[in-house]
């Protein structure tokens, strides 16, 4: 069997613009589906995704482990966000096209099923503390017993009363709506210092949050180990960083015990089991990062899935998903009281409907689009420039 092409399918999801991968094969209907989505940057990972078909146009599909270290290590450069993106969509593709020509789903052929069903959380929101309790509850009547959301508002290098106590009403609000039955998961998003983050941690930690995830940016593991050493609550990271590379600092420093790779950044799949069992040797859990579409969940639980140290797993809640992201698969996994059980089908268990995404392709010069790359533009109270 040898590839015959790699293409991109771009797709417009509201804010969000949607990288799928498709690889075809010279064997009649066998494709696969990947997914490489980057906020802001997808006309550059579709472009580095055409770069990189020649690379392994040719290859045996079969063969995943060859194709990602040629693409990976081939051409001189090591890879940032744009290319490991790239990579990871083809990888998951491959492993697609693999578990199709052997009838299994994916897990099956990473060693099979550790757990008999996968673990959800999703999010939240709220401005207020009334309207983030409310947000958390409806979440809890839908049966999640997880759930997530920034808590804090955009922070100085320093900054005084007025943010530590708005963030702690918010926590009380929601601990008291929902009980202490469900986990709470706090999402800092890289945007505090080490000194406010440590403030912050003092004013959850009566809360009891499941975990704190990037009190600061992962690009200084020594900095965000000081909040670490400063807090009893589980420090969690790994959305913004590659590779098992990217990870090894982060556990020899003890700066996060729950690492969060994101399959469509970090390596796809064939990566992320890899940063999974390397967290092994430090007792640290795996929580895949995972707020993109059915695609991208689809390849998280297959890693979930036979995954020894897997914790729980990121997900939107396909509820409050615009109607475009919903059609972009035919027949998407499904949630049922909190947990996704094992898929049947082969490969990754989903197909992209090409259709769909073509009535939803991206019209560039929109405003809608051009919106979605301010989107993460944030400001501090004097106009400086902040961490989203």
């Amino acid at each position: 069997m040898k590839i015959t092409a790699i293409r991109p399918i771009l797709a417009q999801g509201e804010r969000r613009i949607f990288v799928f991968v498709k690889i075809e094969t010279d064997q009649p209907g066998l494709v696969g589906w990947g997914e490489a989505s980057v906020e802001g940057k997808p006309r550059a990972v579709a472009g580095c995704i055409e770069d990189m078909e020649p690379m392994i146009v040719g290859s045996d599909p079969l063969e995943v482990e060859r194709c990602w270290q040629t693409l990976y290590r081939s051409g001189f450069w090591r890879q940032g966000i744009i290319g490991l993106s790239a990579l990871s969509g083809i990888d998951q593709a491959l492993w697609d096209i693999k578990g199709k020509e052997a009838g299994k789903p994916i897990y099956e052929l990473l060693g099979g099923k550790v757990r008999d069903r996968v673990r959800m959380y999703t999010h939240f929101g709220g401005s207020a503390p009334g309207e983030m309790a409310e947000s958390a509850g409806e979440k809890v009547e839908k049966g999640w017993s997880a759930v997530k959301t920034v808590p804090v508002p955009i922070t100085n290098i320093l900054d005084g009363l007025r943010v530590l106590d708005e963030a702690e009403d918010g926590l009380r609000a929601v601990r008291e709506a929902v009980g202490n039955d469900v986990d709470i998961l706090l999402d800092m998003h890289g945007r505090v210092t080490p000194q406010m983050a440590i403030r912050y941690a003092q004013r959850f930690e009566p809360y009891e949050p499941f975990c704190m995830e990037e009190p600061v940016q992962a690009e200084n593991p020594a900095a965000m180990a000081q909040v670490a050493r400063a807090t009893s609550i589980p420090i969690a990271t790994g959305e913004r960083l590659f590779t098992r590379w990217g990870f090894r600092e982060i556990l020899e420093t003890g700066a996060a015990s729950l690492l969060q790779p994101d399959v469509c950044h970090a390596g796809g799949i064939s990566e992320v089991r890899r940063i999974a069992a390397l967290g092994e040797i430090y007792y640290a859990g795996i929580a895949p990062h995972n707020p993109y579409g059915p695609v991208s969940t689809a390849a998280c639980i297959q890693v979930d899935f036979t995954t020894p140290n897997f914790v729980i797993q990121e997900m939107v809640d396909p509820d409050t998903m615009p109607l475009s992201m919903i059609e972009f698969v035919i027949e998407p996994l499904t949630v049922v009281e909190g947990h996704i059980l094992p898929p049947d089908r082969p490969g990754l268990g989903v197909e992209v409907d090409e259709a769909a995404c073509a009535r939803h392709a991206p019209d560039f010069s929109t405003e809608a689009v051009q919106n979605s790359f301010r989107a993460y533009h944030a400001r501090h109270r004097d106009g400086g420039i902040a961490d989203s």
